[in-house]
């Protein structure tokens, strides 16, 4: 299985860094809109991929932008999630990722892939690298086990995480993907 990750485009939360990080459910600003709409002509999806997307308003309009037809799934395992891990760190307001109540309100027509969980009430921000470890692996099992190609439409801390995890070694910052940036990991 090949899994590409995509890092969601320019966030409202950055229009004035660091001073708005404190800002609830940041969307994409035009910027970032333009980026993913360039973005999209190197991304060739089709319905048998899988699209699993972290629950933030920037990450889903990220993902409406590239697959519009709605094929798409929220997982929590793919949420922000801070590099390098501190448990210690305090989250940041716009890392907050939308409830599943919220979603199913908000987006009725995408799934949401929670694989028996209770990952829901628990972020994966805070999370310690043991049990992240377990709950990515099982995830990556499931996506092992789909048709198609596998994109994972997160943030940076996460995407160098689950890199990481699947045997990337000395990942800093500066591995960053950076606004709509993608980057593919073969046969995982």
């Amino acid at each position: 299985m090949d899994i590409t990750f995509i890092r969601h485009g320019h966030g409202e939360h950055l229009l004035d860094y660091p001073n708005q990080l404190n800002y609830l459910h940041p969307g994409l600003t035009e910027l970032g809109k333009r980026q993913v709409i360039a973005l999209r002509k190197q991304v060739n999806l089709s319905p048998e991929d899988t699209i699993l997307v972290s629950p933030t308003k920037r990450t889903i309009e990220t993902a409406r932008l590239l697959e519009p037809k709605g094929n798409l799934m929220f997982s929590p395992l793919v949420g922000p999630r801070m590099f390098p891990q501190n448990p210690e760190f305090v989250p940041l307001v716009c890392d907050q990722t939308y409830s599943k109540e919220e979603l199913s309100h908000q987006y009725t027509y995408i799934r949401m892939l929670d694989l028996g969980l209770d990952c829901w009430k628990e972020s994966i921000n805070q999370m310690d690298a043991h049990r992240f470890e377990l709950l990515a692996e099982q995830l990556l099992e499931w996506c092992r086990k789909q048709r198609g190609y596998t994109f994972v439409i997160s943030h940076d801390g996460t995407i160098s995480n689950y890199r990481m995890l699947l045997g990337e070694k000395g990942l800093t910052k500066s591995d960053f993907l950076g606004e709509a940036g993608q980057y593919t990991i073969r046969n995982v």
